[in-house]
């Protein structure tokens, strides 16, 4: 990959998966078999990691190409009219030619703590093949969530990396969970490549094989120049420079989490890119995923542009000086 004049012509890059998610709330958490289980409510929005990441990081004002592989269904169709909605640039978006389709979840609020069902769809799919590189180039920083859903493209995760890196890249992962709990793979041909880790306090431990977060975080600094882990209603741990640093919570009345971790990414990503130092941007990451948390679903309360406004005129972005 040769740089361009075109070079740069966003400020972030991702390469992701895709999919709706369907959440029902007031569901119980222990669900019978063959009852007809009533829900208070419902939502249909934008899901997967990747996807609220690009959503909210362009509604903050990021400039954002996304690259994903979809279906040529109803779902695919929403998904991407909601991307086009926030200014995502999809010039590169890639339809499936298998007949898969793409991919949904199912949520299940129970409070902080949720069910979740997924369909990968396509989210599983999509390989190196079907990443134009010299497209992802144009931009300053790339990104990659949800590593172990993206079981196509995983294999290659590393030798993405490496190029994107040799091509003067920056980059950001947030792994999301493993479902197999291994973290195979990981600290050796992955993190290596990695600017900025972004987990939450539960995936850090694990793949550190950590007993508490400030172990964990203090491991991963020793890979990664940047950590910072998220860490719920108590804010975030950032380390950096052999210092850890917290980012206290935006306290606020929560009306659903789901996407909050993705929004902190938004919020912590568009801050760093800014120039603002690591436990600033963590900062402005916890203030995104307080915004996100007054809709539900990831997104909702990003597509809602009075909210946007009144939220951070009384939660105000911290300046890069």
């Amino acid at each position: 990959m040769r740089r361009t004049a075109l070079s740069h012509s966003f400020q972030v890059a991702i390469a992701g998966e895709i999919n709706l998610d369907l959440i029902l709330y007031g569901l119980p958490v222990e669900m019978p078999l063959e009852r007809e289980l009533l829900a208070s409510g419902f939502e249909l929005t934008l899901g997967s990691s990747s996807a609220i990441l690009a959503h909210n990081l362009a509604t903050l004002g990021t400039s954002v190409t996304f690259i994903t592989l979809v279906g040529g269904d109803e779902l695919g169709r929403i998904a991407l009219e909601r991307l086009s909605q926030a200014k995502v640039d999809l010039s590169n978006v890639k339809h499936a030619a298998n007949g898969v389709a793409t991919g949904v979840t199912i949520v299940l609020p129970h409070g902080a703590k949720r069910h979740m069902f997924t369909y990968p769809g396509t989210m599983a799919e999509m390989t190196i093949a079907d990443l134009d590189l010299d497209h992802l180039a144009q931009a300053w920083h790339f990104h990659l969530s949800s590593l172990f859903l993206q079981t196509g493209l995983r294999p290659d995760v590393g030798e993405l990396f490496r190029r994107l890196k040799k091509a003067g890249l920056t980059i950001s992962l947030d792994t999301n969970d493993d479902p197999d709990d291994r973290w195979e793979g990981l600290l050796d041909k992955v993190l290596p490549h990695v600017d900025v880790l972004i987990p939450n306090e539960s995936e850090a431990c694990r793949m550190a094989s950590a007993r508490n977060v400030e172990e964990a975080i203090v491991r991963l600094g020793e890979i990664v120049p940047i950590v910072a882990v998220k860490c719920g209603s108590r804010g975030a741990l950032v380390r950096y420079g052999g210092v850890t640093h917290r980012a206290e919570p935006v306290v606020v009345e929560t009306v659903d989490t789901v996407g909050a971790g993705d929004s902190f990414n938004a919020g912590f990503l568009h801050g760093w890119l800014r120039g603002l130092p690591p436990e600033l941007a963590a900062r402005e990451g916890n203030i995104a995923g307080a915004l996100s948390t007054q809709r539900s679903g990831g997104t909702e309360a990003f597509r809602d542009a009075a909210l946007v406004r009144s939220f951070l005129a009384n939660h105000p972005l911290p300046s890069a000086s």
